[in-house]
């Protein structure tokens, strides 16, 4: 049997259209209309983990302002995930960069 680990489950408006998008370098699909925060959490049980604590994040503000909820693109960009629609084609990762990339100012 296998067990749902999401942190999100749909009940109501499934009808919508799949989009595709990578999530750390797998293919998975979310629906039209998702925020990145939604179409992650409806396939695993945390957004990602503290690049300091490591301890697991969900997001917490859900508007955009604690910035808790960051991701990154395949090319570096950061973005929040909360406030950020979902597009076809979006590669993402949810892997921190270590502590001493962030204090040393490089990218994530």
């Amino acid at each position: 049997m296998t067990v749902n680990t999401a942190l999100l489950h749909r009940v109501a408006e499934t009808s919508r259209r799949a989009v595709p998008f990578m999530l750390d370098g797998r293919p998975t699909t979310a629906l039209e209309g998702d925020t990145v925060l939604t179409a992650i959490l409806t396939q695993r049980a945390q957004l990602r983990r503290n690049e300091f604590s490591h301890e697991p994040r969900a997001g917490f503000c859900l508007m955009g302002a604690c910035q808790d909820c960051w991701v990154t693109t395949d090319s570096g960009e950061r973005l929040r995930a909360c406030s950020t629609f979902i597009t076809p084609g979006m590669a993402l990762r949810t892997e921190a960069a270590d502590a001493a990339t962030f204090a040393s100012g490089g990218q994530p």
